[in-house]
């Protein structure tokens, strides 16, 4: 039997609660080609090619609407099967399916204002509308059904985060000495040796990094042509990198170092926005979690921007504070975002997100600080354990 949540009788009578609790009628997952994520992980779905339904009752049994020549890739599924071969068929068989439900969760998002939730086709949802049913999006239900930690996932997150953090500092110590030896490296030697480093330690899902110098950071999702710029003495140097162990939580942090021992009063300006705005969201967390409050995404992005306006450089920051992390990098829960989207789906215990607050002047330079949270039944935990409170200043001149 298969271990995914929608396949065993505990999963289902769990959702079952929460579809009660949300006053829904029932949870629709739609998959086609892997274009949902989250329905291929619940169901535990394999290469499918067709079109296929699955109704997660409030009450009673799961049952799921597959083309007839995929009984193989839902071998494993243990609820009812209904099948349909032409497009006449399954349009009555999802009436059929859809038969006294008047409110339905899917993965949809009114107005597109969570794109990562915004799985399910215009077309076919204009299909289920037309029978007359509501739907609402399935967010909490993904947060909690998909995008929650596990215990193991939790330990090996940690893991990972420590990795992450001792492959940073050697980064940034390896591209110190080669200033000091006259053969200073280059961003994609940097990058080359922090994706390998990586790897040979064990995180070899979701792996990868940014490294980039004052200006060419001031892009936040840079990437060099080539070997990029040389990291010269004097250069302030991001890198920001990630990995995972295999089917597990990775971890996502950013570090800034100065290829000298000090900076011009800008720069340090900068950072120290940066550095307070991010710590400014930590310390709302916390003090939500000690008076029972529940928070939701875009209100941390709300704490952090307010940091970063004062000090006069909002318009700089130009991206989400932060996103979700589960399986994926970029994972399906809450993200902490209120200008790329307004992400009102609140933080449930169990979720893990990036805090990552950033300014970049175009053309000057870029700063970011990295860190990710879990927010646990004691509250929010940072990890890594020790972060980043001054810049790295690298080499005494």
């Amino acid at each position: 039997m298969s271990e995914a949540l929608l396949c065993r009788e505990d999963g289902v009578r769990r959702v079952q609660e929460a579809l009660r609790e949300q006053d829904v009628d029932g949870w629709l997952l739609y998959e086609f080609h892997h274009l949902n994520p989250i329905a291929v992980t619940l169901l535990g779905l394999g290469k499918t090619t067709r079109r296929a339904f699955v109704m997660i009752p409030r009450e009673g049994d799961p049952v799921a609407m597959i083309h007839a020549i995929e009984a193989s890739s839902w071998r494993h599924w243990p609820w009812e099967r209904k099948t349909y071969s032409g497009w006449r068929e399954m349009e009555a068989g999802l009436e059929e399916l859809l038969a006294g439900s008047h409110r339905l969760a899917m993965e949809v998002s009114p107005g597109a204002a969570v794109p990562t939730l915004d799985y399910v086709p215009g077309g076919t949802v204009e299909l289920i509308l037309r029978s007359g049913v509501e739907l609402v999006s399935s967010g909490d239900l993904v947060s909690r059904f998909h995008s929650v930690w596990s215990p193991r996932a939790l330990e090996e997150h940690r893991s990972a985060a420590a990795i992450v953090a001792d492959v940073a500092e050697e980064a940034f110590r390896r591209a110190a000495d080669a200033v000091r030896a006259g053969t200073p490296a280059t961003e994609g030697a940097i990058s080359r040796w922090i994706v390998g480093e990586l790897r040979a330690r064990g995180l070899v899902e979701h792996t990868g990094c940014i490294v980039a110098i004052g200006p060419t950071a001031s892009d936040p999702h840079y990437a060099p042509e080539g070997e990029g710029e040389t990291i010269a003495a004097g250069c302030v140097l991001l890198i920001d990198l990630w990995g995972g162990y295999a089917g597990s939580v990775p971890a996502d942090q950013t570090w800034m170092g100065v290829m000298g021992s000090s900076v011009d009063d800008r720069t340090q300006e900068v950072w120290e926005a940066v550095r307070d705005a991010r710590d400014a969201a930590v310390d709302f967390l916390r003090e939500r979690f000690r008076e029972g409050v529940a928070v939701k995404g875009f209100e941390v992005d709300d704490v952090t921007r307010a940091v970063i306006t004062e000090r006069g450089y909002g318009e700089y920051f130009v991206h989400r504070t932060g996103h979700s992390i589960d399986t994926d990098l970029h994972g399906s829960g809450p993200n902490l975002d209120n200008l790329e989207t307004r992400d009102d789906r609140l933080l449930l215990e169990g979720v893990g997100f990036s805090i990552e607050p950033g300014i970049y002047i175009p053309g000057e330079i870029g700063v970011r600080s990295e860190i990710n949270v879990h927010w646990g039944a004691d509250g929010p935990e940072v990890t890594p354990g020790t972060v980043q409170e001054s810049l790295f200043f690298l080499i005494d001149e």
